[in-house]
């Protein structure tokens, strides 16, 4: 066998291919590992897209399947929260890096905690609180599924939270950060819109 040495650019690799019956050198993208912690690499919903895809590429079946999922049905669902239950299952799938709750002796599993405010409290709150406060209000507003089950009546006066566990982290760090980063699809998912949203 004969021996040839090429210069290679930085970022690229040489790949033997089959084309036509001929094996045949050919550069390619040389993959750079992003070494920074899960809450620097996945901020937007379309970054845990990205995490995910990577994943799915690489073998990862339920990666795939969630994102084949939400591109076969996003545009079908007439549901807000459907919707954001579906962005949500990719955004805790893309941060718990692979990672599923298996339910055995000793393990634990983390949430987002979310308080509810009456007008006065969050009339209280310095103007970065007010920043990080979700605000959804109404006489009756419920929602039973996933990560929590919520029910508020008379302006948000009662609430009762119970956890599930396909929302659930592996760490509290992780649980901590998506539920500050990620407040709007949770919101979006825990709490029924008020009847004049979105209306101008």
């Amino acid at each position: 066998m004969k021996q040839i040495q090429l210069s290679v650019p930085d970022g690229k690799r040489v790949e033997w291919q089959e084309v036509d019956g001929k094996t045949i050198a050919v550069l390619v993208d040389e993959e750079v590992k992003d070494d920074r912690p899960v809450t620097e690499r996945i901020k937007t919903f379309e970054d845990a897209c990205v995490a995910l895809n990577k994943r799915a590429e690489a073998g990862d079946e339920t990666a795939g399947d969630l994102l084949a999922d939400y591109e076969s049905n996003r545009d079908n669902i007439l549901c807000k929260e459907m919707l954001a239950c579906m962005k949500l299952f990719i955004i805790v799938a893309a941060l718990n890096e692979g990672w599923e709750p298996k339910f055995e002796k000793d393990e634990y599993r983390y949430y987002p905690w979310f308080r509810l405010y009456t007008k006065d409290e969050y009339e209280k709150l310095s103007e970065e609180e007010k920043g990080r406060a979700v605000l959804r209000s109404g006489g009756n507003a419920s929602a039973h599924s996933g990560v929590a089950c919520v029910h508020a009546v008379d302006a948000s006066s009662f609430s009762n939270t119970s956890g599930g566990a396909r929302l659930a982290f592996r760490t509290r760090e992780l649980a901590l950060y998506a539920g500050e980063q990620f407040a709007e699809e949770f919101a979006d998912f825990l709490f029924k819109p008020r009847d004049n949203e979105g209306a101008e």
